[in-house]
């Protein structure tokens, strides 16, 4: 991860963001259903929100301008559902949120368990994030992938609110 952001020279307009919320969610899983009503009441409430594909722009450096405005925010929303633990840049986003939560005891992550229960999210169990783990550690070096489990540890154990089938 570090060298897709590494490798990117663009400037990004995102130097000095300051958004209220930033939205870390899977796009195949959430965008076209929860992640847009979410955005669009969060929105309609005054609230301003970091959505990566409504506020990046082209020829935006992705890593950076997503690192600013995680940097920026006052609240983080991680939405975990079943394939979040499959996309290595929702696990970069988390690990960034924590680095941040543990630097500023004063921002708060607000996790939501979108069809996922907090245990799986929290110990990386289920047949997705058990999967996608084993996949990440093929890949990615030893410590990055600790890092992302520690990430997901913690935010697992907080109280988030879960949407599930009676919900």
């Amino acid at each position: 991860m570090a060298e897709l952001i590494q490798a990117s020279s663009s400037v990004s307009s995102f130097e000095s963001s300051n958004y209220e919320v930033f939205l870390s969610y899977k796009w195949e899983d959430t965008r076209n259903n929860f992640i847009s009503f979410l955005h669009k009441a969060l929105k309609d409430s005054g609230i301003n929100v970091f959505l990566d594909s409504k506020e990046l722009w082209t020829g935006d450096a992705i890593g950076p301008a997503i690192e600013s405005a995680i940097e920026g925010s006052k609240i983080w929303i991680p939405v975990f559902s079943s394939g979040y633990a499959d996309s290595q840049w929702c696990l970069w986003e988390l690990a960034q949120i924590v680095q941040c939560h543990r630097s500023n005891d004063h921002r708060l992550i607000l996790p939501i368990f979108c069809y996922v229960g907090p245990y799986d999210v929290q110990h990386q169990t289920g047949s997705r994030f058990e999967k996608a783990f084993q996949e990440h550690e093929k890949k990615f070096k030893p410590d990055i992938v600790k890092n992302w489990r520690d990430a997901l540890e913690l935010v697992g154990n907080l109280k988030g609110e879960i949407l599930d089938e009676t919900k």
